[in-house]
């Protein structure tokens, strides 16, 4: 029994007690690995997807809460506490190892579902938000960072569509199962059940089978003539967020991306049930639009491999600057599920492509470093769209912040049309 044990083990972790295999780069020279990261994320992204369709529904039906602003103050505080978490998650898992730091954020999403279930005022849904801020900044960061690690430079796109999608889809699933979890029984606790047995099969997962990859990047470092030495924090900062071209316009593309998100997080299910649905049709449609984000990225990151990071970058902010125009023009389940597809898609053609183009110009040794500094701007978005949206939505209405955030969207695409250079070179093109 026990031989058989370590002999599924092995299996899995593609490791053997008798051969010690050379560390190779490449997705068909990692696949266990990959595959596993890949369910890995699928359970960090599953956290958030919980709150998708509840929290702002239990912030007006348990808490007595109006104020829009006051509402979406959840995600104000989920994105700000992600935003610097990630920024931390790229340096801390150059220097301590990926396989640790993903513990770490673990760690703090364990409480979370107690927290929420238990709340006796909305400030304990703050704090419950608090730490899930700082367990997808490590996790899912870091995830990121290992499945780059492992792939090497070829094929970055494919990687991040399968990690991306496989976070975005069990995000969209757990939105779906939580909505007709409380459809059945309420919106507690039932519903946040789910969120033990995520964070709980995420973390023994971690521990008994995920490897580190830093030995994957002294492997890429080796084989780059001519590496140099990793730039100082400072420049790094400074390069992704404003001096580089590319870099910092991947960076205000990834913010407004998620300040979209955010908006949409926040204002779509109060929109929907505003519009008479019921909180099946609401789960429905706060499924569709994260389904088919994760589920065209499949296609969307590879593309990207073949014609580029930018061209794909433009057409995703202006489609979903669209698809906002339609869900705030138009009213009725149908209209809705359609830009909602929309904007996934739009969506899609968008968020793996960004991490493709810091790999493609972040060097090996610093590259952790600086998707941290991307994710800390990208994921600043949330919190920006939470605060636009609230102000705008206790002045204007609903349909006025989604506009809003439509033409910011729309700004955004324009300026990557106009600044971002390619970053995919030729010769990698496939």
């Amino acid at each position: 029994m026990g031989q058989t044990l370590r002999y599924l083990v092995s299996i899995l972790t593609g490791c053997s007690q008798q051969v010690t295999k050379p560390v190779r780069l490449g997705l068909e020279e990692n696949l266990r690995q990959f595959i596993l990261l890949v369910v890995v994320n699928g359970f960090v992204g599953a956290m958030v997807g919980l709150e998708r369709t509840i929290l702002p529904l239990m912030a007006e039906q348990d808490f007595g809460m109006a104020s829009r602003s006051a509402i979406l103050s959840f995600i104000a505080t989920f994105g700000l506490t992600k935003a610097a978490t990630n920024f931390v998650a790229g340096q801390l898992g150059d220097r301590i190892g990926r396989r640790n730091t993903l513990i770490i954020g673990w760690l703090f999403a364990l409480p979370v579902p107690f927290l929420v279930i238990w709340a006796p005022s909305w400030s304990w849904i703050i704090g419950a938000n608090v730490l899930l801020g700082i367990n997808q900044g490590l996790a899912w960061s870091t995830t990121v960072i290992m499945k780059i690690d492992l792939v090497g430079p070829g094929r970055r796109g494919f990687a991040m569509g399968l990690n991306e999608a496989a976070g975005y889809l069990a995000v969209a699933l757990a939105a779906l199962a939580s909505g007709l979890v409380a459809e059945a029984f309420g919106l507690r606790p039932e519903p946040f059940y789910l969120g033990i047995a995520f964070s709980t099969i995420g973390l023994a997962l971690t521990v008994l089978f995920v490897k580190d990859t830093l030995g994957h990047v002294g492997v890429e470092a080796a084989q780059e003539e001519g590496t140099a030495a990793a730039p100082s924090a400072r420049t790094v900062f400074a390069d992704v967020s404003i001096r580089d071209p590319a870099l910092s316009s991947v960076s205000q593309a990834g913010l407004v991306n998620n300040l979209n998100d955010g908006m949409a997080w926040g204002v779509f299910p109060l929109l929907f049930a505003a519009g008479g649905l019921g909180l099946a049709e609401i789960g429905l449609l706060t499924f569709m639009y994260p389904a088919t984000w994760g589920l065209a990225q499949l296609w969307t990151g590879g593309l990207s491999d073949r014609v580029g990071r930018k061209p794909l970058i433009v057409a995703g902010m202006l489609l979903q600057a669209l698809a906002l125009v339609a869900i705030g023009s138009l009213t009725g389940f149908a209209a809705w599920l359609t830009a909602s597809l929309a904007l996934g898609f739009g969506t899609a053609l968008v968020y793996p492509t960004l991490l493709a183009a810091i790999g493609d110009v972040a060097g090996p040794l610093w590259r952790g470093s600086a998707v941290g500094v991307y994710r800390l701007w990208r994921d600043t978005g949330y919190a920006v769209g939470a605060l636009i949206a609230g102000f705008v939505a206790d002045r204007l209405g609903l349909e006025a912040a989604i506009l809003v955030v439509a033409a910011l969207t729309l700004l955004s695409g324009l300026q990557v049309l106009w600044r971002m250079p390619e970053t995919l070179p030729g010769e990698l093109r496939h």
